[in-house]
């Protein structure tokens, strides 16, 4: 293999969300047992952002026709993204996460979280660097740090012995921040477990970033999804020098605007220099007529997101009531966003096996825990924003398919 054909493998589409049910796949690996079960299919693998389900937020799409009339100035703004609309933005991302933004030098708008998180690896990680990442943790972030010909060191995370926080190991953190990582990715809330970070443990973070040099990406796209008794520490108001910090947010989940690729970065000024520079030559901008759509967020109607919120965790305590009925199975209550990352038991398929066979006999979509943590091989994640009743119905499906291929 060459050493660009390596590169490109490193990203690894196949198992990413969504991804083998839109490349049609083929048999398990095992042969498959027992008749199919009926019942809606559900794409577990991303949210369903139909009305049925979780619909985008009120006034979206209007916003986005005004931005086609606006035209030109709208179609063609500043690389880093509109102006007004990022003055606009920083003053509500300042009131939220309790730091000032400048929207001038501090802020970019990107085309999606996505978007924003590769500019922001590339803008710190370089061939050769040590990069630390937290497992388990966002699928994208071990793939780009690789792309970029870093190192990875990972930083565990044990979710499931805590109730209380998320679990890092924070001596682990320092060592590897000591033995020369320069740069740390992680989410908070976790993706794929919904954990919040306690806030000894992000105040350590900060504390740590500060000793030893080292620049956090955070990643906080369900941040204002928190459910009933939680509360949340933002990292960059938590004491971390401003310029170690690039903190990452967007309306593709909790409003469900993933569709209009929007997402934004904000932080350390002379990262968010670069991260314009390269956007410059990647994409130009994020979609001009999109960006008009970002005047809804942080301004839905009156309890609009709380109902919202509501729902969202109506839906996961039934589906934790289903795992909890199925024995062998782990499963931690996520604290905010909407995934589930539950612990199978023993099985007597591979992993990915056992995915296919999911979708194949039963319907359902998941994504193999081995995107979040190579050493996640009895795990899978659920992004439960979906339909109520039929995502119900879908893990009842699922639990029947573990009984089948139970070792």
């Amino acid at each position: 293999m060459s050493l660009i054909e390596e590169k490109f493998a490193k990203l690894g589409t196949d198992h990413a969300p969504g991804q083998e049910v839109r490349q049609g796949g083929g048999t398990p690996d095992a042969q498959l047992r027992g008749d199919p079960l009926s019942g809606i299919p559900v794409d577990f693998s991303h949210g369903d952002v139909s009305e049925s389900a979780f619909g985008p937020t009120p006034g979206a799409l209007e916003e986005f026709i005004e931005g086609v009339h606006r035209g030109g100035p709208q179609a063609y703004t500043e690389y880093r993204g509109g102006a007004e609309l990022r003055d606009r933005l920083a003053e509500k991302l300042a009131t939220f996460t309790g730091r000032p933004v400048s929207g001038a030098q501090e802020l970019i708008v990107t085309p999606g979280t996505q978007g924003a998180l590769f500019l922001a690896v590339a803008s710190t990680v370089t061939s050769g660097d040590r990069v630390a990442i937290v497992r388990p943790d966002y699928f994208a972030n071990r793939k780009l740090v690789e792309f970029m010909g870093a190192e990875i060191v990972p930083v565990r995370m044990d979710h499931l012995s805590h109730t209380d926080r998320a679990g890092l190991d924070l001596e682990q953190l320092e060592d590897v921040f000591k033995s020369g990582v320069r740069t740390f990715l992680f989410s908070n809330p976790n993706n794929p477990a919904g954990v919040i970070y306690a806030p000894d443990e992000i105040g350590r973070i900060a504390e740590l970033a500060n000793r030893y040099g080292v620049t956090v990406i955070a990643d906080q796209l369900y941040s204002r999804l928190l459910y009933s008794g939680q509360t949340y520490t933002h990292l960059r108001a938590s004491g971390i020098e401003a310029d170690k910090v690039v903190t990452i947010m967007g309306p593709s989940k909790t409003e469900s605007l993933s569709g209009y690729r929007l997402g934004v970065a904000f932080g350390a000024a002379r990262l968010i220099d670069r991260m314009e520079k390269l956007q410059a030559i990647v994409s130009l901008r994020a979609p001009g007529y999109s960006q008009a759509v970002l005047r809804t967020w942080f301004a839905e109607p009156a309890r609009w997101l709380e109902d919202r919120i509501a729902k969202h965790q109506a839906l996961r305590d039934d589906l934790l009531r289903v795992l909890g009925g199925i024995p062998g199975v782990a499963a931690r209550a996520p604290e905010a966003g909407s995934y589930l990352f539950p612990r199978l038991p023993a099985l007597e398929v591979p992993l990915h096996s056992f995915v296919r066979a999911l979708r194949l006999q039963a319907g359902v979509i998941v994504t193999p825990g081995t995107e979040f943590d190579p050493n996640s091989t009895d795990s899978i994640r659920l992004n439960f924003s979906q339909n109520h009743p039929a995502a119900v119905q879908a893990l009842e499906r699922a639990g029947q398919l573990i009984e089948r291929y139970r070792a």
